[in-house]
């Protein structure tokens, strides 16, 4: 049996997810068998932004419990930022590398590529970032 592929998910791929299901992101997240990861930041991330687009959350509290594998991030933000700055073009965004590193997934799966580093990502971390419909494509192709 292969080996399921491993993604870290950015919290806006999940938003996505749930607000439309005709989508890549809904197809990734609920029609395969992605072994998918987000971090305790991101989730702490994902809830403000239901919030912000009054998003039902305790449905999708559910589903991330049932699909996601959560990775602990536990240095504070310096140690992260010092660790994972020159990873981002957003600060914002140096906890969801520093997620990514810590699972050792094969990949980071973001609509937002333009606040990634992606090609110093895979050379140094070796993690390929793609936006869902990318990593769609390459599935479709195995």
């Amino acid at each position: 049996m292969a080996q399921k592929i491993k993604v870290f998910v950015d919290s806006d791929v999940i938003i996505s997810s749930q607000i439309s299901n005709l989508g890549a992101a809904y197809f990734l997240l609920n029609k395969t068998d992605l072994k998918l990861y987000m971090s305790n930041l991101s989730l702490i991330e994902l809830m403000d932004v239901t919030k912000k687009l009054k998003i039902e959350t305790s449905r999708l509290v559910s589903f991330v419990k049932k699909r996601f594998n959560q990775v602990n991030l536990e240095e504070d933000f310096k140690e992260l930022k010092r660790q994972f700055n020159d990873y981002t073009n957003d600060p914002e965004d140096i906890h969801v590398v520093a997620g990514a590193a810590l699972a050792g997934v094969d990949f980071l799966l973001t609509y937002n590529m333009k606040d990634y580093k992606i090609d110093k990502i895979k050379k140094d971390l070796n993690l390929i970032c793609l936006a869902p419909a990318q990593l769609l494509q390459y599935l479709r192709s195995l």
